[in-house]
């Protein structure tokens, strides 16, 4: 339960932010687009370098809180 509140904390919806995509908190990056990067073989320093507001620590929770939600759904 406490990775889901770390997770709250990195990752907002808000209808008034990118039509209520979830983001990163404080930023109008979606949290799709680093799955996204990920997916087609970028690197997450590639991803951070294009979406400096995105800290690595940022990142690094929103990722380990999907991996936790993931884990907790298929186990």
């Amino acid at each position: 339960m406490s990775h889901n509140n770390s997770m709250e904390k990195v990752i907002i919806r808000d209808p008034e932010i990118m039509s209520g995509e979830p983001c990163f908190r404080g930023t109008r990056v979606p949290f799709k687009n680093l799955l996204d990067y990920i997916e087609h073989g970028h690197t997450l320093d590639e991803f951070l370098e294009q979406f400096p507001g995105v800290t690595r620590e940022m990142a690094i929770a929103a990722l380990e809180s999907a991996k936790e939600s993931l884990l907790a759904r298929i186990a």
